[in-house]
């Protein structure tokens, strides 16, 4: 069974062709970083523009690198939330009308549950001889159940239990800023640039055996000392 997926929950465009709920045949990502990079994070208005410049584009590359057609495809799913209002709209409509087009079944996926079970997820094609019943048998390198997964994904910073498939507890969440937000914040207040994350990384390498971290105007700054600033986003970035 061939999957078309489409994820649309935030700043990037994505569409990727599974076969029988775990592998991939192609992944293909329409980055919006450059665009957002002038800004110090996302614009939720821009992010959905862009989304609907570059969707197509995105679904037509995934089904020429997986080798498919239209006429392959069994299923059709897209992101329904967590994520921002105008761009998940971009990606649910598209995703709803091809589904429609084509009078193939669509489903609603929850974005964080996919990044549970994006851990069972294998590049390749199935063997022939390999029956859907027998697809998510397990594999090495597979997770087992019961297992605990820290899922953090944009404003989303969770640790859940899963006892087994569709089966979650959630133990624990941020109670302000999720990790992602509170690197971009960071990020910016030292002048580090967009996204934050890599951003700190370079830094953190980058200041090794020097005096003073790249962007940082802290005297009191030192290799191996933290900056201490009354920045809100730092203080309940720290906290979360």
């Amino acid at each position: 069974m061939l999957v078309l997926g489409i994820e649309s929950s935030c700043d990037e465009t994505g569409a990727a062709i599974v076969r029988d709920g775990r592998y991939m045949l192609s992944n293909v990502v329409a980055s919006q970083i450059e665009i957002h990079n002038r800004y110090g994070g996302v614009v939720p208005e821009v992010a959905s523009r862009q989304q609907l410049a570059t969707i197509i584009p995105v679904i037509e590359t995934a089904l020429e690198e997986a080798a498919c057609t239209w006429a392959d495809i069994d299923a059709i799913a897209a992101t329904y939330g967590p994520g921002l209002a105008g761009s998940l709209l971009v990606g649910l409509t598209v995703g709803k009308a091809l589904a429609l087009a084509r009078n193939l079944p669509f489903l609603g996926v929850n974005h964080l549950e996919a990044h549970i079970y994006a851990n069972w997820l294998r590049k390749g094609q199935v063997a022939q001889t390999q029956s859907d019943a027998e697809s998510w048998d397990y594999y090495e390198g597979d997770p087992i159940f019961p297992l605990i997964c820290l899922v953090i994904s944009g404003a989303h910073s969770e640790l859940v239990l899963v006892r087994g498939h569709g089966q979650y507890e959630l133990l624990g969440r941020t109670r302000d800023d999720a990790a992602g937000e509170a690197f971009d914040k960071v990020a910016r207040v030292l002048g580090l640039g967009y996204p934050g994350g890599p951003a700190i990384q370079r830094a953190a390498q980058l200041s090794r055996g020097r005096s003073r971290c790249p962007g940082c105007q802290n005297s009191s700054c030192r290799s191996g000392i933290s900056c201490q600033t009354s920045c809100p986003g730092w203080r309940r970035g720290g906290q979360s």
